[in-house]
C-alpha cells in the first residue's frame, strides 16, 4: 500500500517535471531567463524527491522480501520443531536396549536356523551316501542294458 503511494507520487513528479522542463524552454524563448533558472532550480529539487522516493520504494521492497524470506524461516524451524517431536516419541517408544534386543533375537533365530539347516543337510549318514551311490550306479546300468530304439519310421498299419 505504502509503495503503492510512493509510486503515485513518482508518477505525478515524472510528470511534473515534464511540464516544468517545457515551460522552462519557454521561458527562455521569451526572454525571461531568471524563471526559466528559477523553474529549472525547482526541477532539479523535483528530481532529487524523485531520488529519494525510489531509494525508499528498494527499501521497502527489500524489507518486504526480508519479512517474507523470515516467515519461510519461521515455518521451517517449526516443521523441524514437530519433527523433533515426532522422533523423541518415537525414541520414548523403541530405546536402544530395545532395538538392541530385537537385532539380538534376530541374531539367535538366524543362527538356530542355521543349525537346523545344516543337521537337515547333514543328516544322512556314511551308509546313506553309499546306497544313494548304488542306486545311482544301477539306474545307469539299466539305461546302459537296454536296447537301442529303432531310427527308421515303423511301417503304416492298413485297415
Amino acid at each position: 500500500q505504502q509503495r503503492d503511494k510512493l509510486r503515485q507520487y513518482q508518477k505525478r513528479i515524472s510528470l511534473n517535471l515534464e511540464r516544468e522542463r517545457a515551460l522552462a524552454r519557454q521561458l527562455l524563448r521569451d526572454g525571461k531567463k531568471e524563471k526559466a533558472m528559477l523553474l529549472l532550480k525547482k526541477k532539479r529539487y523535483q528530481e532529487q524527491l524523485l531520488d529519494k522516493t525510489e531509494n525508499q520504494i528498494s527499501n521497502l521492497e527489500r524489507m518486504v522480501q526480508d519479512i517474507e524470506f523470515t516467515q519461510i524461516e519461521m515455518k521451517v524451524i517449526e516443521g523441524l520443531k514437530i519433527g523433533n517431536e515426532c522422533l523423541n516419541k518415537m525414541h520414548q517408544v523403541m530405546s536402544i536396549e530395545e532395538v538392541e534386543r530385537i537385532i539380538g533375537e534376530t541374531q539367535d533365530a538366524v543362527e538356530y536356523q542355521r543349525q537346523i539347516d545344516e543337521i537337515l543337510a547333514g543328516s544322512l549318514t556314511e551308509e546313506d551316501e553309499d546306497a544313494i551311490l548304488e542306486e545311482l550306479n544301477a539306474i545307469t546300468q539299466e539305461q546302459m542294458e537296454l536296447p537301442e530304439v529303432p531310427s527308421e519310421p515303423l511301417p503304416e498299419k492298413i485297415p
